[in-house]
């Protein structure tokens, strides 16, 4: 007897949501740098930040994903070894 997972999947909504969020702040938070009243270098410093939020927040996302599809992979294994050995085990044998 195996046990099967359960597939988290996402609705259509919710990624859509998701991807709204990001770009809206992203735009809003671009729209606020560009309006600050300082001047050009402080404005490119603020813009050049924000761009690497972006990017390590897209990094560490990725990594949290890579880790736990790592896990369950080793978990399946480690439950068809189980499994296997359940299955050869006989109890009534005598050797």
């Amino acid at each position: 007897m195996t046990t099967r997972p359960v597939k988290n999947t996402t609705t259509t909504a919710f990624y859509a949501q998701a991807v709204l969020s990001f770009g809206l702040s992203v735009a809003a938070l671009g729209i606020g740098i560009a309006y600050l009243p300082v001047t050009s270098w402080v404005r490119s410093f603020m813009g050049i930040g924000l761009l690497y939020v972006v990017t390590s927040t897209f990094t560490l996302a990725k990594c949290v994903r890579d880790r736990n599809e790592e896990a369950a992979v080793v978990s399946r294994v480690d439950q068809a070894r189980l499994d296997k050995l359940l299955a050869e085990h006989d109890p009534f044998k005598n050797d």
